[in-house]
């Protein structure tokens, strides 16, 4: 699988997908040049696959969004947020496996 399973999505559709969503939310600030972006893409496929109507994942390019990555303090990448009512709940600086990150989930939706 690739990246181009988890939308991307920009400054202007932020607020709707992430801070309005009805579910929790987990975004990726990323970079499409970051090779270890790249990398950690299939780990968040399988994420995104496993949690399908339960948790959106959703990707944010820090090159593309500046000002996301400024308002969220994203100093590395890649950067997982999980929002819940639109507030950020959880954040992991670089990359996780799936087993980190699922446990992560579990413990914010329980």
């Amino acid at each position: 699988m690739n990246m181009k399973m988890i939308p991307e999505i920009n400054e202007p559709d932020f607020e709707l997908e992430v801070l309005r969503s009805a579910q929790p939310v987990l975004v990726n600030f990323s970079t499409a040049k970051s090779q270890t972006c790249r990398k950690f893409g299939p780990v968040l496929e399988e994420v995104a696959a496993e949690y399908q109507g339960r948790v959106k994942v959703l990707k944010v390019n820090v090159d593309a969004n500046p000002f996301l990555g400024f308002w969220y303090g994203i100093h590395s990448i890649p950067t997982l947020l999980w929002f819940i009512n639109g507030e950020v709940r959880a954040k992991i600086v670089g990359t996780a496996s799936k087993e980190a990150i699922f446990t992560k989930l579990k413990s914010l939706n329980s």
